[in-house]
């Protein structure tokens, strides 16, 4: 009889917990699907806004769960602080708070920020981001469910323009498109495509010029030719950032050759991961 009671009581008791555990309070923070562990998080350096140059980027946001998928995030930096819109590829959720569920309940509603649809009626939210390559708490809140969800948002620093103490621009090795201004010449000319491979913090720029014609350029005393077989006229040069290299060019497209000077400015700002 006792052993009977026993196993009632604990019984009522895991049944009472899990009748709490399912009628609790609705706007609790709630786990999601996880799909991506924080082990990559703990790897990474965080980058914060005094060691990115001022400007917007274009960068990736990894999350935790498929519930919150960011499709698309513009970054700008300026006076030391970062704020990215994201855009968001459902629109399953109205309110993101930067922090937990539990912090998001009891923070007044003007700490709450809302969506905001664009042009292409997708959802947006506008955060403050303290770091880049920084696992960060973001909750969201259910349209529908009208509960809170957390999230883990990692912003990426790839492809943003990093600062070293001195000022100088240091950029992440890897593969770039860039904008290139040319100036110069009769105006006719222009760079049609541009990109950028830094390797060991030396930047080596791949242009395409708008003609066929250009038979080598001239950096300094240093000639480059053109690296195409067909098509407009290609060149793999060293570049610098942000600053106007002098270049000549020695284009056949008159009545006889001539060595043009231009002008090659690479916009930092514009640099895109590929």
């Amino acid at each position: 009889m006792k052993k009977t009671v026993a196993f009632l009581l604990v019984l009522s008791t895991m049944l009472c917990a899990s009748a709490c555990s399912r009628g609790g309070d609705k706007e609790a923070a709630q786990p999601t699907e996880t799909v991506a562990g924080s082990d990559t998080a703990e790897e990474l350096i965080p980058l914060y806004a005094k060691d990115i140059k001022d400007g917007t980027y274009n960068i990736t946001v990894d999350c935790d769960t498929s519930m919150f998928r960011v499709v698309d995030c513009e970054l700008t930096v300026e006076n030391g602080a970062m704020r990215a819109v994201m855009t968001m590829k459902g629109q399953g959720f109205a309110k993101v708070y930067m922090g937990t569920g539990e912090e998001a309940l009891a923070a007044s509603e003007d700490r709450h920020i809302p969506a905001v649809l664009d042009e292409n009626g997708k959802k947006t939210f506008t955060v403050p981001v303290e770091a880049l390559d920084k696992e960060i708490a973001c909750a969201a809140l259910s349209a529908r469910k009208n509960t809170w969800y957390d999230h883990f948002l990692i912003f990426r620093s790839d492809g943003v323009t990093k600062t070293a103490p001195d000022g100088e621009v240091k950029i992440k090795d890897g593969k770039y498109s860039v904008e290139a201004v040319l100036d110069g010449g009769s105006g006719k000319a222009r760079i049609e495509d541009a990109t950028v491979e830094i390797k060991d913090g030396n930047a080596v720029a791949t242009i395409v010029w708008s003609s066929p014609y250009y038979e080598y350029m001239l950096i300094g005393e240093t000639k480059y030719e053109p690296i195409q077989t067909e098509g407009n006229s290609t060149f793999e040069i060293p570049v610098t950032f942000d600053e106007k290299i002098p270049v000549q060019a020695l284009t056949v497209a008159m009545s006889e050759p001539h060595l043009i000077d231009y002008t090659l400015y690479f916009d930092s700002k514009t640099l895109k991961g590929e």
